[in-house]
């Protein structure tokens, strides 16, 4: 394998993780604002 083959392996790898934790953080934040909202829909309906 050609070095410069396996340098683009390695940028497509770190960008691929990249996205990989900025999905994961999208997902994190989500299920936070869903907890605080059934949260709120819990004390105001009790």
């Amino acid at each position: 394998m050609s070095e410069r083959s396996k340098v683009r392996r390695a940028q497509r790898e770190a960008k691929q993780e990249k996205q990989a934790r900025k999905v994961i953080m999208w997902i994190a934040g989500f299920l936070v604002v869903f907890a605080l909202c059934l949260l709120v829909y819990a004390i105001a309906f009790m």
